[in-house]
């Protein structure tokens, strides 16, 4: 993998989730990928993994994700982000901050983690990065 390549992945995978476009999810996650977050470790298909963000966004509309900081190495990447929604009972805007962690495979994702402030958490700097890959 070079930087690149594994650039472009995220950039095709930050319109999987600020513009909608999951159809592209298949082309972004392996099958047999693994995620580690706060409900423990799961192997997922890809269309499995395009299940849970359909629901998830279905349960947090409006869901825009920012990144803050990154860092892309060989088959690695991390993002400390930032994301978005709005409560779908009340419509009140919500936030947390987040850190995730990506491995890569055959340019795929393969395997995540991923740990979450509390909700209404924030970063504390000023401004995001224009993309996800941005400097």
């Amino acid at each position: 993998m070079t930087q690149e390549s594994v650039r472009a992945l995220f950039d095709i995978w930050e319109r999987v989730w600020n513009e909608g476009q999951h159809s592209l999810i298949a082309e972004c996650v392996a099958d047999g990928y693994v995620r580690h977050d706060g409900a423990g470790t799961r192997r997922l298909t890809h269309k499995q993994y395009e299940e849970e963000i359909v629901a998830a966004k279905q349960f947090r509309p409006n869901t825009h994700v920012v990144v803050y900081e990154h860092n892309i190495v060989d088959d690695r990447a991390w993002f400390r982000f930032g994301l978005t929604w709005n409560d779908a009972i009340t419509g009140a805007p919500r936030r947390r901050a987040g850190m995730q962690v990506f491995r890569i495979e055959h340019g795929r994702i393969a395997e995540s983690w991923l740990a979450l402030l509390g909700i209404d958490s924030t970063w504390p700097d000023a401004e995001s990065q224009k993309s996800w890959t941005s400097k």
